[in-house]
């Protein structure tokens, strides 16, 4: 029930069934600018957390609790401050602000 064709039969049947939305032309650019810039840094966030998911703590070998929620948090505002700069967000930007 799960093989291929029924996955691409269930993908057939439910583009047919519903439309794809559209983007409002008269919505701020400031605005879509703002979402894809959050979104770039989820996407850088999500490459930082992994690329340290190995990593070890240089200076002890003791394991302290807040360690992980600090670096998380580092992470995390390392990413948003970055978040426009890598690319991902212009090349979504004018993919979604092009005009049909």
């Amino acid at each position: 029930m799960y093989g291929t064709n029924s996955i691409n039969m269930q993908a057939q049947y439910m583009s047919q069934n519903q439309s794809v939305p559209k983007i409002d032309s008269n919505v701020d650019a400031s605005k879509l600018r703002e979402q894809t810039d959050a979104f770039e840094s989820i996407i850088v966030k999500m490459v930082m957390d992994n690329a340290a998911k190995d990593e070890k703590n240089l200076f002890s070998e003791q394991n302290d609790p807040g360690d992980k929620i600090y670096k998380s948090m580092y992470r995390e505002e390392l990413s948003k401050a970055s978040a426009g700069s890598f690319g991902f967000s212009q090349m979504l930007f004018d993919f979604l602000s092009r005009k049909n």
